[in-house]
């Protein structure tokens, strides 16, 4: 009775090799499922830096505004918040173009170009890797309004 009661016991000690082969799959299985959702964390990143950019371009510009009228001088090209000077439109009282850069306090992240044609909106746009603009990764923001666009993030 003792021998049979050591051959189990020894039986019982570990996992089978088939055991340890359905680990395995599954483990196999499991990942190739998670991997590419953590791939993807990449786009979904830069989608939620450029919403935040926008909202911040928004919020900078009504601060601004609203601290230019505050301060009663309807012919005054700069306000200052924060310590940091801030280029105005002296027409609307809105950051100008170069002046929402520094409201906003936008990092060198993004790439802000003024449109051509005017002098008064701009594309903020995301930058890649290699510091290049992403096309349709970006908003608009217009000096006269104060407004910056919903986020175009198709390209993010």
């Amino acid at each position: 009775m003792k021998a049979m009661t050591a051959i189990a016991a020894r039986k019982e000690k570990g996992f089978t090799l088939i055991e340890l082969v359905m680990v395995i799959v599954i483990l196999g299985i499991l990942a190739a499922f998670a991997l590419p959702r953590f791939a993807n964390f990449t786009n979904e990143a830069r989608v939620a830096t450029i919403n935040g950019a926008a909202g911040s371009v928004r919020s900078a510009a009504s601060i601004a505004h609203a601290r230019w009228v505050a301060d009663g001088d309807s012919s005054s090209t700069s306000v200052t918040l924060d310590g940091t000077s801030v280029a105005m439109n002296a027409t609307n009282g809105y950051p100008s173009v170069s002046g929402i850069v520094d409201a906003a306090q936008l990092s060198s992240e993004f790439d802000v170009t003024p449109d051509a044609t005017t002098a008064t909106t701009a594309v903020v746009s995301l930058k890649d890797s290699d510091g290049n603009a992403i096309t349709n990764c970006s908003f608009n923001y217009d000096a006269l309004t104060g407004n910056a666009t919903a986020p175009t993030v198709s390209g993010c």
